[in-house]
């Protein structure tokens, strides 16, 4: 019998523009029901898929180690300088150069949606499990989206994520209009 020295490690990439209870909830749950050794936020400075963040990358780093603190297996990286690219297929390639590492990509059903128009996706899907955590108001679209054509079930996995209903997007616009609860 060969024994697997891989370890298994989860990665939840974005923006965090901000970090929120909902990303460290999906770690959480991704720590246990996976039983990962890690889970790493590569943050990123901009997210090519979208407009310009509206917190400052210094601030949102700041805002994920908070989030994060107290949680070792939950670690705050940033690599583009590292790998020369914003793509996360130059990082999951970066970081299986090492062959250590099993990796879990970690997004939400609304990403999902999208993740065609991800540079490499094919070759991402080759190089990771895709794990999918649920977003109210996204799941439907999300099993019907282009990506689901390329996914073997051994790729990807699906969570039911009922606790947490909460977007960088909705905590952006309720900073916008006043409203700064959660």
């Amino acid at each position: 019998m060969v024994k697997n020295n891989l370890k298994d490690i989860g990665i939840l990439g974005g923006s965090f523009d901000p970090p929120h209870k909902g990303h460290l909830y999906v770690s959480k749950q991704s720590l246990k029901r996976l039983k990962l050794k890690k889970i790493i936020w590569a943050i990123t400075k901009k997210n090519p898929l979208k407009k310009k963040p509206f917190f400052s990358f210094t601030l949102r780093k700041k805002m994920c180690q908070k989030v994060i603190r107290g949680n070792k297996k939950i670690q705050l990286r940033y690599y583009e300088d590292k790998v020369k690219s914003k793509s996360t297929f130059s990082l999951v390639k970066f970081l299986k150069k090492s062959k250590k590492y099993k990796i879990f990509f970690i997004i939400g059903s609304d990403n999902l949606i999208n993740f065609h128009k991800w540079k490499n996706y094919k070759q991402l899907l080759k190089m990771s499990i895709l794990v999918v955590f649920s977003r109210k108001g996204f799941d439907t679209k999300a099993k019907k989206s282009v990506i689901m054509r390329h996914l073997k079930s051994k790729n990807i996995k699906f969570f039911k994520n009922l606790k947490i209903n909460v977007s960088s997007t909705q905590l952006r616009n309720r900073i916008i209009n006043g409203n700064k609860k959660n």
